[in-house]
């Protein structure tokens, strides 16, 4: 695992070095270390799935007794799969999307490569501390990647806002690691789990520890930073926003869970914030004319849903959890890299001006549509399964989970109606639209398709998905008989529920209009991007000007700040 950790710097370097020379070429040999680990993970898998977790140790300061433990196990297994596999298509996606690209490829290629491997610590790290570091370490790569080269000021106003939002919650999120290690007794993860703390202190370290997972993943009232974010290029989001650096508030959740779920205020705030996150997301998104901006709030609203769903602390509730993790990263790296290759191609990300898109382009059109299947949670996608589990175990009776049900299929209606909001805009064929497409190449093609049909493979074999998913799912109670994926569990609560969401959909997006009406008569009775606004003009407005005798950093701080 070390060694693996080592691949993705020297990666970065060698894709520093060589940038000038190998141009967009360079992005290709990034993909080897995100490549090289998906595969060892894949060797390591069944006997992690068995049971036989790995531990590394990865010493820092003998004389101080300082050390870094990593351990892989099933929760680790899943995450670490999804962040170097997604890596790798989307590495190998940005040689043609950064094809004409001259400036700036050297870092591009590097960060993203570190924030792969950055990402890769933070789930193997079985130390708090060691988990906190790595977290940092992928919000700067972020803060760098969302500006790209700092030339426009909504590249350094989305940077900053995304640096300020994460860190600021990230000091709340150290202070309960600590808080929770010191009443823990060990800032082992592995050791915390098996020995939860208890008490006034634990209490206290659940709420900070969720403050720093919310901000994160976007969650209410964080999420504006999000949607703001699409500035960066196309690869970049559908890696950072959809498949890794989203999922380290909702690994954080997944992965304290077991501990932490019995905690008086754990449940609730997972709850009544996913639930209002989701249904909050999946709203804005029915407004949205740019399809990243449609594609980022459909974001948010999944990430609401993954919250709820891994911070419940049932295994009917982590399994779906699990499933949807997969489900989502999947279906949201296709879409978004659909999203680049209709912007590239069309000239325009704007629905309002695209027509023809499906027909120019049918191959294209038939990848979005199968993305889109898990996306709305329609059989034979991994997204069903996962939709399935999830009604399932707020179907089964607890407290609260009448309204956390109900919570959930509004949500999944609306992601219904915004997932046919997206194929209609994408690919309706407008005539008087005045962005037509061109041939779509088959480097651009060829990893987007493969995410999409991945996707359908694991719906397709749910005894497979089950068992990535398990390794997770296992470390909660059961609580009755245990739930097994599958495409058919015969006619019941979910499979109406699921039905019911569908129509739903369905009718919300046939009221579009009026719908679009509503949107602009809905009251903002708390502004939360004005208030990020406001906070990262008055920091930058804390900075000393930079002196004139240090011309590189004066430049420097113009593009970041």
């Amino acid at each position: 695992m070390t060694v693996l950790l080592a691949l993705h710097v020297l990666a970065a370097a060698a894709c520093a070095a060589l940038a000038r020379r190998w141009g967009p070429k360079t992005l290709a040999l990034g993909a080897l270390a995100p490549a090289s680990a998906f595969v060892w993970l894949l060797a390591a898998a069944p006997g992690v799935l068995d049971g036989a977790e790995r531990h590394e140790s990865w010493t820092w300061a003998p004389a101080l007794g300082l050390e870094v433990p990593l351990r892989l196990d099933g929760l680790a297994l899943l995450l670490g799969l999804i962040v170097t596999g997604v890596g790798a298509v989307v590495l190998g996606y940005a040689v043609y999307y950064f094809a004409h690209r001259e400036h700036g490829l050297g870092r591009v290629s590097s960060v993203l490569v570190l924030f792969a491997g950055a990402m890769l610590a933070l789930v193997l790290a079985d130390h708090l501390l060691a988990l906190y570091v790595a977290w940092e370490l992928t919000t700067v790569c972020s803060f760098l990647l969302i500006g790209d080269a700092g030339r426009s000021r909504p590249e350094r106003t989305a940077a900053l806002r995304a640096l300020l939002v994460t860190t600021g919650a990230g000091f709340a999120l150290l202070l309960g690691l600590l808080l929770l290690g010191d009443a823990a007794g060990t800032y082992r993860i592995s050791e915390l789990l098996a020995r939860p703390p208890h008490g006034a202190q634990a209490t206290a370290a659940a709420v900070l520890v969720l403050v720093g997972a919310f901000a994160k993943s976007a969650q209410i009232p964080f999420h504006p930073w999000l949607p703001d974010a699409m500035v960066a290029p196309t690869p970049i989001s559908a890696y950072l926003h959809a498949a890794a650096m989203v999922k380290a508030g909702v690994y954080l959740v997944a992965r304290l869970s077991p501990a932490l779920a019995e905690i008086p205020p754990w449940q609730p705030l997972v709850w009544a914030v996913g639930v209002a996150t989701m249904l909050l997301g999946g709203w804005r998104a029915l407004a949205q004319t740019d399809l990243k901006r449609l594609l980022a709030f459909g974001t948010i609203a999944q990430l609401g849903f993954l919250v709820v769903l891994l911070g419940a602390g049932t295994r009917t509730a982590a399994l779906a959890g699990a499933t949807m993790l997969c489900a989502h990263a999947l279906f949201k790296s296709t879409l978004f890299l659909v999203v680049g290759i209709i912007d590239h191609e069309a000239g325009s990300r704007d629905l309002r001006e695209l027509g023809g898109v499906g027909r120019d382009s049918p191959a294209l059109a038939a990848v979005a549509a199968l993305a889109c299947l898990s996306m709305a949670g329609l059989p034979p996608t991994v997204g069903y399964l996962g939709k399935e589990a999830a009604f399932e175990a707020f179907v089964e009776p607890g407290p609260g989970h009448g309204w956390v049900l109900a919570g959930l299929v509004t949500g999944s209606a609306l992601t219904v109606a915004y997932t046919l909001r997206f194929l209609w805009g994408a690919f309706a064929d407008r005539a008087d639209a005045p962005h037509r497409m061109r041939h779509a190449p088959v480097s651009s093609l060829a990893p987007t398709a493969l995410l999409a049909v991945s996707g359908l493979a694991l719906g397709v074999v749910p005894a497979a998905t089950e068992a990535l998913a398990l390794g997770h799912a296992a470390s909660h109670p059961a609580g009755g008989e245990p739930y097994h994926l599958a495409l058919w569990h015969g006619v019941g609560p979910p499979l109406l529920l699921s039905l019911l969401t569908l129509v739903a959909g369905t009718v919300l997006h046939l009221a579009r209009g009026p719908l679009a009406a509503a949107h602009g008569r809905t009251p903002r009775l708390l502004d939360a991007q004005e208030t990020q606004n406001r906070l990262a003009v008055a920091t930058a407005a804390t900075a000393p000007a930079p002196s004139p005798r240090t011309p590189r950093w004066g430049r420097c701080r113009r593009i970041c700040w």
